[in-house]
């Protein structure tokens, strides 16, 4: 439970989202993933649970692609390892042409704060911390200065329509607006991949729906979002949808392409 959920969580009281004033996102010709025969196998004593087996996956610069599956499918297993929070247990991961299957989990957390913007469904901001406090801590990590951290992390807030509320803390924001904040968050290092964990799933329909509005025009600005989700109407506003089931991406899912738009 978080601390919004005294707060009604309509973004009826914020500003327009105005992400493509930003301009365009340059756009690579490097694949932004590119998985190759990935298994991922946790044991236990004697006990081998098999998550992953065989994963291959190309997901190029720019583009918006689902991730769909029922609890148990592997998706999350397949999240973790995207969003370098794990590492297979055979087969490579290259993240913008750079292999992260070996990686130490000191490089990891370097590379996740380089290329990796995160969005998830608990917004994960810290309660003691203001929005535009909580925006500025990737840029913190990555050394960035305390006044271009404050100029950027503002900046960021208001493309998102959050340029009235950046001294807010969390429990004086709905949950539509802490998500705005969290993507603010995920974006203000300018990263490679935006990769959005079921962000909907703790928002009423109007506030799922702006937030969503809000993915969609992060991708029309050139970045390259990757929407993991179990909701097939979620999942319908990426470009593209792959299913996955069992460990596996069903041979056909990459046919199956979504509105694009909502």
């Amino acid at each position: 439970m978080t601390e919004s959920s005294t707060v009604s969580p309509s973004l009826d009281d914020t500003q327009p989202v105005r992400v493509d004033d930003t301009g365009q996102h340059p756009v690579s010709p490097v694949p932004v993933i590119e998985i190759e025969g990935v298994h991922k196998i946790y044991r236990t004593g004697a006990l081998e649970v098999a998550a992953l087996r065989g994963v291959s996956l190309t997901i190029s610069a720019g583009e918006y692609v689902a991730l769909m599956g029922p609890s148990g499918s592997g998706k999350s297993t397949l999240m973790h390892i995207l969003g370098c929070l794990d590492v297979p247990t055979s087969g490579t991961y290259r993240l913008a042409g750079e292999d992260v299957s070996t990686m130490t989990e000191v490089d990891l957390a370097d590379v996740r704060n380089r290329r990796i913007g995160f969005v998830f469904q608990q917004f994960n901001l810290l309660a003691s911390l203001s929005a535009w406090r909580n925006v500025e801590l990737p840029l913190i990590y990555a050394g960035v200065d305390r006044s271009a951290r404050k100029e950027r992390a503002l900046a960021a807030l208001d493309r998102v329509g959050m340029g009235d509320r950046v001294e807010h803390r969390p429990g004086e924001l709905s949950g539509g607006q802490q998500q705005r904040v969290a993507v603010a968050r995920a974006v203000v290092s300018d990263p490679a991949l935006v990769l959005a964990d079921e962000p909907t799933g703790n928002l009423d329909s109007v506030s799922a729906g702006e937030v969503l509005d809000l993915l969609a025009e992060l991708h029309d600005s050139g970045r390259t979002v990757v929407l993991i989700t179990h909701d097939a109407d979620v999942a319908d506003v990426a470009s593209t949808t792959f299913r996955i089931r069992d460990g596996q991406i069903l041979d056909n899912s990459a046919a199956t392409v979504g509105s694009g738009s909502r």
